[in-house]
């Protein structure tokens, strides 16, 4: 098995990882999982930014700043998401 082959391989098994980790966590969860998860996105996007400013080709800087975008938005939603959950449990000032 080569190198492609070894990283095709594990992001389908990450996928399908995901996939089922995700259906067995019970609603009341998800959203505070999810928000915290998408905090952690943080590192993907530093990743990114390295990818990004390598400069060692087109194909590199154009994948990277995509990766910088779809990080930052995720990231962005997490914090949103976060919020608006905390919002929930403030006491109403009358």
């Amino acid at each position: 098995m080569n190198g492609a082959e070894y990283l095709l391989f594990i992001l389908m098994l990450s996928i399908f990882l995901g996939f089922e980790l995700i259906n067995k966590v019970p609603a009341t969860l998800h959203t505070p999982l999810m928000s915290g998860a998408n905090a952690v996105s943080g590192i993907t996007a530093v990743g990114a930014v390295a990818l990004a400013g390598t400069g060692k080709g087109d194909l590199a800087q154009w994948l990277g700043a995509g990766a910088v975008a779809l990080a930052s938005i995720n990231v962005v939603g997490g914090y949103l998401v976060t919020d608006r959950m905390l919002g929930f449990f403030k006491k109403r000032e009358n």
